[in-house]
C-alpha cells in the first residue's frame, strides 16, 4: 500500500466528530481523488500535511512547539515525505520537531484544518490539509527544541498559550479520546 491509497483509506473511513470535521474530510477526500499528487508540496496551492498533537502521560499537559516562521504555539507536524502512512508521518514530524522516542500515535485521526500558510512556498501563498493525530508520551519525557521551533514546552491543558478555535477544538478532541 502506497502513502496515498493509506490517506485515501484512513480518510474515506475516518467517522468524524462533528459535522464541520465530516465535511472538511470529504473534502480531503475530493481533493486526493482529483488530484493524485494531493499529498505533495508540488500540488499547489493546496496540499496534506500531517500532524500530531502530544499529550502527558497523565493528560494534563500537552507539548507545543513555538514555531520559528510563525512564531505561533502549535501541534507539532509538517510535509509529507517518504513516510508509509499518514499517522507515520505525524509520528515522523513530532519526533523530529521535539526529540522525544517512543511516542504512541494513534491510527486514526484526531482533527482536520485546513489553513492558508504564507511562509511555505515561493510561489505563493499554500493551503495545508492537515491531518492530525493523538500522541501519547511517557512520564517524565524531556523535550528538545529542534532548528524549526523557537521553544517546545509542556504546557497545562486548561493554560494553553492561545486560545485560536482550531488548537481549542484540537486539545478538547484529545482529551475526548485518552
Amino acid at each position: 500500500m502506497t502513502l496515498y491509497d493509506d490517506a485515501v483509506d484512513v480518510l474515506t473511513h475516518w467517522k468524524a466528530p462533528t459535522e464541520e470535521q465530516e465535511l472538511t474530510r470529504a473534502a480531503y477526500v475530493t481533493h486526493l481523488r482529483v488530484h493524485p499528487d494531493g499529498l505533495w508540496r508540488s500540488c499547489f496551492p493546496d496540499h496534506l500535511t500531517a500532524g500530531a498533537l502530544v499529550l502527558s502521560h497523565d493528560r494534563t499537559r500537552v507539548l507545543l512547539n513555538l514555531h520559528r516562521k510563525a512564531r505561533r504555539w502549535f501541534h507539532f507536524g509538517g510535509h509529507l515525505e517518504d513516510d508509509a502512512t499518514l499517522a507515520g508521518a505525524a509520528l515522523r514530524e513530532a519526533i523530529e520537531e521535539c526529540g522525544i522516542e517512543g511516542l504512541l500515535v494513534d491510527a486514526e485521526p484526531l482533527h482536520l484544518s485546513t489553513h492558508p500558510v504564507e511562509f511555505c512556498d515561493p510561489r505563493g501563498t499554500v493551503r495545508h490539509l492537515d491531518v492530525r493525530f493523538l500522541a501519547r508520551a511517557a512520564a517524565e519525557v524531556v523535550p528538545v527544541t529542534s532548528e524549526e521551533s523557537l521553544d517546545v514546552r509542556w504546557w497545562p491543558i486548561d493554560d494553553l498559550p492561545t486560545d485560536e478555535p482550531d488548537m481549542v477544538e484540537l486539545v478538547g478532541l484529545a482529551l475526548e479520546r485518552s
